[in-house]
């Protein structure tokens, strides 16, 4: 069902939009699921939003180690207490070619539910947050262009472009 979903560059305007809530934990949620962590794999990412393959459905899934036990599905989530601030170096799979170093929370706290509907909260730091902050942005058409500052856009500027010309031949 889902093995034509692709990863959507930048500026498809679906990137931009506000993904609505999971309302219905079945098999198709399952089967999303398992595509978007095969898709987040083969491109080498450490997280993808479901906004990122046309979906605006509130879910990601993640891997911060890259190990099959370390996959994680996050339904629904919604980010609290962030505490400190540290900036770091990020990338995305629908800004291929463009690095940033966005400040993030340093740790924050998140309710999800699990591909059961079932609710759990997590709280993190580091790594794992920055990954939660930059794939919930997606949920909320945030891109990581939004986030960076003129200094990283004209450091990108070419990059971008190319992105944009892309997509205007495409469409």
């Amino acid at each position: 069902m889902y093995e034509d979903l692709k990863i959507i560059l930048y500026p498809d305007p679906r990137l931009s939009k506000i993904s609505k809530p999971v309302e219905k934990f079945d098999q198709n949620l399952k089967d999303l699921a398992a595509r978007m962590l095969f898709l987040m794999r083969e491109n080498r990412g450490v997280g993808l939003a479901a906004a990122q393959v046309g979906l605006n459905i509130r879910m990601f899934v993640m891997n911060a180690t890259g190990k099959p036990e370390d996959d994680r599905i996050y339904i629904n989530p919604e980010l609290s207490e962030p505490l400190g601030e540290e900036e770091g170096e990020e990338g995305c799979l629908s800004l291929p070619q463009i690095n940033a170093k966005i400040l993030r929370s340093l740790s924050i706290a998140m309710k999800a539910r699990d591909l059961e509907g079932k609710p759990f909260s997590q709280l993190e730091s580091g790594y794992m947050a920055r990954i939660w902050q930059h794939e919930v942005d997606h949920l909320n058409g945030t891109l990581l262009l939004d986030r960076m500052g003129p200094v990283a856009k004209m450091a990108n500027r070419k990059a971008i472009k190319e992105l944009e010309q892309r997509w205007r031949d495409e469409h």
